[in-house]
């Protein structure tokens, strides 16, 4: 279930930019028509029809006779929507967390260009980000989810990678629906067990070079304090997030930005099994990054003049490990991490394990330089994910990447 911080839904005014037609063909669904009637809220019915006056059990328990309503008492309705209770059906409180997220002009355009030709939406020109996210929910569900789940994949900085055990012999094929219902049941049952519930979708995106997937899933319940009506209560909602995982075919390699260490090792065996039929094709010992050309090298390591796109690279932090019985870690930071070594006598990075080490890094397209953070065996952050590419080439020609597999295997 998706955290409930709904703008289209929070207010009466918000509500009415959805028309009228569309919010009752939503909520017509039989489930939600009866979790709302027990709330106090009845609809029109479609096409102008109302519903003949019947005695029934309002939300409080007393029974009470409920009206034909002349229209949609927006007030009513979205006291109910933005606070919810454990009988709210959750499908519900998903259907409109997709809605209002993707209710913006953003999401409009990508909707109305994912529909296309395909999909029948009014063809009024009153038509709001609201209506269009709402008509999607009702005629094709799976693309509103899956133009959702994109706005998620470009966001992602850090990951974590994985070799493969061998070099990937034969075309990848990206999975059809069947695998990824398999792995989202796999993946179901062991969110479950950590309870977060059993709800889990996988979107795959094939690009050019790499194929993309996105997990989304629940998180623990939370519960917060609430005011309503001047009195202090509690809400509950199960929050969402979004996980992202990127295959490389060329390479056999897989890198996962997840939220914790166990849901990463969970991918790592889970994607392996499904994919090639082993939970250990991606072993969890392989080191992609060393740090060592620092000390080696020195600022020689930090040469970008044959990687397009990089116009300068300076070392700003390095975190060391010095062990002892504290597990001593310190951390140094300078604006030029080897200008500020040349003042010293030595001139030498300290003989400490190297950790960590964060670089400024000067990208053509960019007047502001970005941050890139290294921290071996293999997590790589960058500040936006396009800078990978660039970085992992002049990483990989600096010896900082111990990953030697070319990129001429077939794709």
């Amino acid at each position: 279930m998706a955290s409930f911080n709904l703008r289209h839904f929070a207010n009466p005014d918000a509500l009415k930019t959805i028309s009228e037609k569309h919010l009752i063909a939503l909520f017509a669904q039989p489930r939600w028509s009866t979790y709302l009637e027990r709330r106090g809220v009845v609809l029109p019915a479609l096409g102008g029809a109302l519903r003949a006056a019947e005695p029934m059990a309002s939300y409080e328990g007393r029974a009470h006779e409920v009206q034909p309503p002349d229209g949609i008492d927006y007030e009513r309705l979205s006291g109910v929507l933005v606070d919810p209770d454990d009988d709210m059906p959750a499908d519900l409180v998903d259907c409109l967390y997709l809605i209002d997220e993707m209710a913006t002009p953003e999401g409009m355009e990508e909707l109305i260009e994912g529909a296309g030709d395909l999909i029948k939406l009014d063809e009024s020109d009153e038509q709001t980000p609201a209506d269009v996210a709402t008509q999607m929910f009702l005629k094709a569900r799976h693309l509103l989810e899956r133009k959702h789940a994109e706005q998620f994949v470009e966001e992602r900085k850090s990951f974590t990678y994985f070799l493969s055990a061998e070099q990937p012999k034969g075309k990848f094929q990206a999975p059809g629906t069947k695998k990824l219902e398999a792995i989202e049941r796999d993946l179901g049952q062991w969110f479950l067990q950590k309870k977060k519930g059993d709800q889990v979708r996988v979107f795959s995106y094939p690009r050019s070079d790499d194929v993309w997937f996105l997990v989304r899933h629940g998180e623990g319940f939370r519960r917060e304090g609430a005011q309503k009506g001047g009195e202090s209560t509690c809400v509950f909602f199960r929050p969402e997030k979004h996980d992202v995982l990127v295959y490389n075919p060329a390479i056999g390699e897989l890198r996962i930005n997840a939220g914790s260490a166990g849901e990463c090792d969970l991918y790592r065996r889970t994607f392996g099994l499904h994919f090639f039929g082993s939970s250990e094709h991606f072993p969890n010992e392989n080191t992609k990054y060393t740090l060592e050309p620092l000390r080696t090298d020195g600022p020689a390591s930090l040469a970008c003049g044959d990687v397009d796109g990089i116009d300068s690279i300076h070392l700003v932090e390095l975190a060391y490990y010095w062990g002892g019985a504290q597990n001593e870690i310190s951390i140094h930071k300078a604006g030029d991490f080897f200008a500020a070594l040349a003042s010293r006598p030595n001139g030498r990075i300290q003989g400490a394990k190297i950790i960590g080490a964060k670089f400024r890094v000067k990208f053509a397209d960019s007047k502001v330089p970005r941050m890139v953070g290294i921290r071996p065996p293999n997590v790589a952050k960058f500040t936006r994910d396009d800078d990978g590419q660039r970085v992992d080439e002049w990483l990989a020609l600096r010896s900082f990447s111990s990953i030697a597999r070319g990129s001429d295997a077939e794709a």
